[in-house]
């Protein structure tokens, strides 16, 4: 890494769940977050929808140090996540979740099975944590800086 690549800035965790958040939002990988090393700035792209961004990001991306945010299903943040859920919340229903991500539809099916179990809010939240916690182990793996500080004079990780 150049001295040019050396980030600068830590990124707002919440900014970063933000971005895995939006490359989500497509099926078909139409949604691209880039973060700028320097700076942390984060541009959103989106094949569909016209972005100001896409008019920023340089002509090859990763020579001018910027890095591809992931997608979730990268971070293991799908169908391993809810079995890992179920498994130690409810153990009784485990046969019944691994039997609901053999078919499509299997989220919205795997929501209904933790409604009627009472479950969907502490799914939520356990959620929330790991996908915050592979966003952080990311972040280290790739050599980005990440704050919970939202203030701008914070440094490192807080």
């Amino acid at each position: 890494m150049t001295p040019e690549d050396r980030q600068t800035v830590p990124i707002l965790l919440r900014d970063l769940v933000d971005a895995l958040e939006f490359v989500c939002a497509s099926q078909y990988d139409e949604h691209q977050a880039y973060i700028c090393r320097q700076s942390g700035r984060i541009l959103f792209l989106a094949d569909s929808v016209d972005m100001d961004d896409a008019e920023e990001l340089p002509d090859d991306p990763e020579a001018a140090g910027y890095i591809l945010v992931p997608h979730r299903r990268d971070l293991d943040l799908g169908k391993k996540l809810a079995l890992a859920f179920v498994a130690e919340e409810l153990p009784e229903a485990g046969a019944e979740a691994r039997d609901i991500f053999t078919r499509r539809g299997a989220y919205r099916r795997f929501k209904h099975l933790l409604e009627a179990k009472g479950a969907l809010e502490r799914w939520y939240a356990y959620e929330e944590r790991a996908v915050e916690a592979a966003m952080c182990r990311w972040c280290d793996d790739v050599g980005l800086a990440w704050t919970r500080d939202p203030h701008p004079d914070a440094r490192g990780r807080s």
